[in-house]
């Protein structure tokens, strides 16, 4: 496949990386001054050719890659990491603290995979390799990092895993949110939440929102998918409102006593009536935050927050 390039500033490059394909649901976000790139996220590893095509497309020889910035540890946006620190042994890794021990040693966060995709794992993501030690760094939240063109500060921002990070580019002021900014796709006025196992927490969640839309960005690059600038309140507003709304949803459910089955009828019922309105292709929100992922991590959530009452 060709690669699909956003240019969104002088030296900001989105990468489409057409995961299973489709255009609009990961992206790469690429660097460049004319001598070094750096990257804020690398997509799984099965769309890590699509990923190097693009960063030439986009005219950095890979030997100019320095840096990779993983805003979370999940396969959809570190699963290459290891794999481009084994390829280009001058690239460092840049993770959130809690997530380093991951990238390292990823056993654990394949048995978690694997629990909640079977065996699609290899066929929708891929295997990560581990990231060499010695091409690993910790980026702590407050610290400042500079990049080709600009500095990245991180912030802490759980919710959707313990171990995420958004990372505010200094001199554009563009947010890169990871999955803490939501999935919304180009054109549309809908923010999904992904809420996957096993670390769900909402009130940390809305704690983070508050956190980044204090930073009065001037634009969301999200990673499921694209530039959002405009009326950023609305997209914050949005996304809360039906991260708290499905939770409530999910925990009527579960206190009715129905099944798995149930709540993904009743979720899938929801979305449709939010939907129905917005006349668009709407198959990419489920490619990005599936059904299944955001009914699992909310009951996860719930039975965890009622066993400690």
């Amino acid at each position: 496949m060709a690669p699909i390039l956003h240019r969104l500033t002088e030296h900001v490059t989105a990468i489409d990386l057409q995961f299973q394909g489709r255009t609009e649901v990961i992206a790469a976000y690429l660097f460049y001054d004319g001598a070094t790139a750096a990257l804020i996220e690398t997509g799984p590893a099965i769309t890590l050719d699509n990923l190097l095509a693009g960063i030439q497309a986009a005219g950095a020889p890979l030997e100019a890659l320095r840096q990779v910035i993983v805003t979370h540890i999940h396969l959809d946006h570190s699963g290459a990491a290891g794999i481009i620190a084994r390829q280009f042994p001058w690239v460092t890794v840049y993770v959130h603290p809690i997530g380093a021990p991951h990238l390292l040693d990823p056993s654990k966060l394949l048995a978690s995979a694997t629990r909640l995709y079977g065996d699609q794992l290899n066929s929708l993501w891929g295997i990560p390799a581990p990231v060499p030690e010695k091409n690993l760094v910790i980026f702590n939240a407050g610290e400042s990092l500079a990049i080709p063109g600009s500095n990245l500060s991180a912030y802490d921002t759980p919710g959707h895993a313990r171990h995420h990070h958004a990372y505010l580019d200094e001199r554009s002021g563009l947010l890169f949110t990871g999955d803490v900014g939501g999935v919304r796709m180009p054109g549309i006025r809908y923010v999904r939440p992904p809420t996957p196992p096993p670390e769900l927490e909402i009130d940390a969640w809305v704690a983070s929102i508050a956190r980044l839309r204090a930073l009065n960005a001037s634009g969301l690059c999200l990673t499921h998918f694209g530039l959002f600038r405009g009326n950023l309140d609305w997209h914050w507003n949005d996304l809360e409102q039906r991260l708290v709304k499905w939770g409530d949803l999910i925990r009527e459910a579960l206190a009715q006593g129905v099944d798995e089955t149930e709540m993904l009828k009743r979720i899938k019922n929801q979305v449709a009536l939010e939907m129905q309105t917005l006349g668009a292709d709407l198959a990419a929100y489920d490619v990005a935050a599936s059904y299944e992922a955001i009914v699992s991590g909310y009951v996860r959530y719930w039975k965890k927050k009622l066993s400690a009452q």
